[in-house]
């Protein structure tokens, strides 16, 4: 958050009226005002003598019990937030920050805008929440529920019974939310959780059951708060981040890799394939953006490197993994009809695409924990 409070520079005092004889004067030309120039030098300004000031109270929620708090879009702008010893509270951050604290609190809804760096719940116990976030981890927490989008692997460290969930959110800022704090909709780890303290025998943690609502855990807005402006949606078609099967299991041994290289319309593009693959009964099990080196595509594409090391020069790509029987003859069939004229990379067949997802997907998750 930075200095909560800064010094102003001291104005120069007025000089005083000289009083000296005129050698006197004379010896002292240096410190003279000019003739005709009896007024003070106008103090220098700087940056922190204008900057806003800002108040640490407002960036922080403390010793609240059975209320319904926040902030709203705008008034967080980036910064860091901490939550701390609230009990029975239902809590909604509709901004983007910096981080995240949420201290030894117990029995609370929490809904966390995209925060750019870390997400950290200490001490917490029966927690329900919504949470997008560059890294996520809990350190002695109990019962929490967790739909999460998380560009790194999850992290947890003596905490149990902790069950994760894919983000699935929407309000009308949340989209520039995400790209003021730096995060892709496309890079979720939501359910490769890592338990940094496992115990033999025992889960400390296990996914939600597929289909789990958002709203069956986090309520919307009481529409007497001061959030009932705020037009929010948990249904899973409008949420920001797509929703992905994750690491249950496949239903089906057929996997296709569909990859939209860099354009103006790749986001949008990616979207509508996930309509069309589900309309059909698809589904997606995971997506990444990720920068490419030419070196990379020739390790990951292969026969198909040749074709394809001029377009990942545009900027990152998009990969999505698709499932289900006959889901590669369908993407050739979309991406034919619907992409004709975008640059696409799709699964030539059945037999060769599993390896054409496991290429990529593990040069994407080693090329994101460096």
């Amino acid at each position: 958050m930075g200095c909560f409070f800064s010094k102003k520079s001291k104005r120069k005092s007025s000089e005083k009226e000289d009083r000296t004889p005129s050698t006197a004067a004379e010896n002292t030309t240096s410190n003279a005002v000019p003739p005709g120039n009896n007024t003070a030098e106008a103090p220098k300004q700087y940056s922190w003598d204008i900057r806003e000031k800002v108040d640490p109270k407002d960036y922080m929620l403390t010793g609240l019990k059975d209320v319904t708090v926040g902030r709203l879009p705008g008034k967080l702008n980036g910064q860091q937030f901490v939550i701390q010893e609230c009990e029975n509270c239902s809590i909604y951050v509709f901004d983007h920050s910096a981080t995240i604290t949420i201290d030894d609190c117990v029995n609370c809804r929490i809904v966390l805008g995209p925060v750019k760096g870390s997400v950290f719940f200490r001490d917490c116990k029966d927690i329900k929440c919504v949470v997008a976030c560059q890294q996520f981890r809990t350190r002695d927490c109990k019962k929490m529920e967790v739909f999460l989008c998380c560009a790194t692997q999850p992290i947890i460290e003596s905490s149990t019974g902790m069950k994760f969930s894919c983000f699935q959110y929407f309000y009308p800022e949340l989209a520039f939310h995400f790209k003021d704090a730096g995060l892709s909709i496309f890079n979720n780890n939501w359910s490769n959780i890592h338990d940094f303290t496992p115990v033999s025998g025992e889960n400390n943690w296990s996914l939600l059951p597929e289909g789990s609502s958002v709203l069956d855990f986090v309520p919307a807005p009481d529409p007497e708060s001061d959030f009932k402006s705020i037009r929010i949606s948990t249904d899973p078609a409008r949420s920001i981040v797509p929703l992905t099967k994750g690491g249950r299991r496949k239903d089906s041994e057929e996997s296709c890799l569909f990859i939209f290289f860099a354009g103006e319309y790749t986001t949008a593009n990616a979207r509508k394939l996930i309509d069309e693959v589900t309309a059909k009964g698809f589904e997606l099990i995971q997506t990444k953006e990720v920068s490419m080196r030419p070196e990379d595509v020739k390790r990951v594409f292969q026969n198909n490197a040749e074709d394809l090391v001029e377009w990942i020069t545009k900027g990152p790509v998009t990969a999505l993994e698709l499932n289900g029987d006959g889901v590669v003859e369908a993407c050739k069939n979309i991406a034919n009809e619907v992409f004709s004229g975008t640059k696409v990379f799709v699964s030539d067949n059945k037999s060769t695409s599993s390896r054409d997802v496991d290429n990529f997907f593990n040069f994407a998750d080693m090329q994101m924990s460096m």
